[in-house]
């Protein structure tokens, strides 16, 4: 009997809910489910988007995931080993293997600290290496990102966003990560810039064996760098599977919807866009069939009756709804079955 090969990272059923608070005592009359349920594997090496609107809970999950933001419920595993749950003293050597890009590359960066004392602190602060053996390695991790050595004793505001940004991979990588957590790290930058940095992640995944969580809300980008893509609605997964699959052929009305607003990269060419009819439901309200129906009015029927979960559409390849088969025919008939 063979032993079932784990994933280097395995999340199972991540919830995060915010408590609604009112009146003089504060008392707690809801919660915002920001993030419902979400499950996923990724394996060592590999880039996995995790895409949707602005709102849908991304971000949080992958706060969630380091343990920036304390989980709710559910479990993330890191080379078999349990991160949520332990107190905090026992996650600090787990620091190492687990970083972030984030989103901001302004306010990412502390103000007061050169960029030396940036890079150097976190090496101190986990024993890689003496203070001068940090700085070598510093100036090192500049010049792989496209700065150079000489820019160690500056200040963020001496830079530009796109060599912020570079600053903010170089602290990202100065401990040798297995996994980097990229926070819509394109999404403040130029279109020149963004082609940069997007190649940068790519080269240092191909050269460290890095495992990214690419957090974005443009297909487009993701489909540069990732291998497998995830879509996330009101705090939920709706499709994932192979990028290639996902972007040429989704089954997920909100994918599809997505998908509509991707430029075609052609010139003249144009994609009919969708516009979903219904009315976005409220992210107070438990996962239900009426988060679909309402959101999704001429796919009600793919989404009752029955019970709404991921179902494998092909290998690799699921899909939220409750019935497949109406998912696939409605999927068929094109985009007039979608506005």
């Amino acid at each position: 009997m063979h032993a079932i090969a784990m994933a280097f990272l395995e999340v199972r059923d991540l919830r995060k809910l915010f408590p609604i608070r009112r009146g003089v005592f504060g008392r707690t009359v809801g919660h915002v489910r920001a993030v419902d349920g979400v499950s996923l594997d990724l394996e060592r090496g590999e880039a996995l988007g995790l895409v949707g609107e602005s709102g849908c809970g991304k971000t949080t999950a992958g706060r969630c995931l380091l343990r920036l933001i304390e989980p709710t419920g559910g479990s993330v595993r890191i080379d078999g080993r349990e991160l949520t749950g332990i107190p905090r003293r026992a996650l600090r050597p787990m620091r190492r293997d687990l970083q972030m890009i984030f989103q901001d590359p302004y306010g990412s960066l502390n103000p007061r600290l050169t960029v030396a004392a940036i890079l150097i602190e976190p090496m101190l602060v986990h024993g890689i290496a003496d203070r001068d053996g940090a700085r070598a390695r510093a100036a090192d991790l500049l010049r792989r990102v496209g700065l150079k050595a000489e820019h160690l004793d500056h200040y963020p505001h001496q830079f530009s966003g796109g060599q912020r940004q570079r600053i903010g991979i170089a602290r990202a990588l100065a401990l040798r990560p297995k996994l980097i957590v990229c926070d819509e790290p394109v999404s403040a930058l130029d279109v020149s810039v963004q082609a940069q940095v997007l190649n940068l992640l790519k080269d240092v995944q191909e050269q460290d064996g890095i495992a990214y969580l690419f957090i974005s809300h443009d297909l487009a980008v993701v489909a540069h760098l990732c291998q497998r893509v995830a879509v996330m609605y009101l705090g939920e997964i709706v499709e994932m599977g192979p990028a290639e699959s996902i972007l040429r052929a989704p089954l997920h009305p909100y994918t599809q919807a997505l998908m509509s607003a991707v430029p075609t990269g052609t010139i003249g060419a144009t994609r009919q866009r969708i516009v979903l009819a219904g009315d976005p439901p409220s992210p107070l309200e438990p996962s239900s069939a009426k988060r679909f129906t309402q959101r999704f009015p001429s796919h009600a029927a793919a989404f009752q009756p029955g019970e709404i979960r991921l179902q494998e559409a092909a290998p690799g390849h699921v899909v939220r709804c409750a019935n497949l088969d109406v998912l696939r025919e409605l999927a068929g008939r094109g985009a007039a079955a979608w506005v």
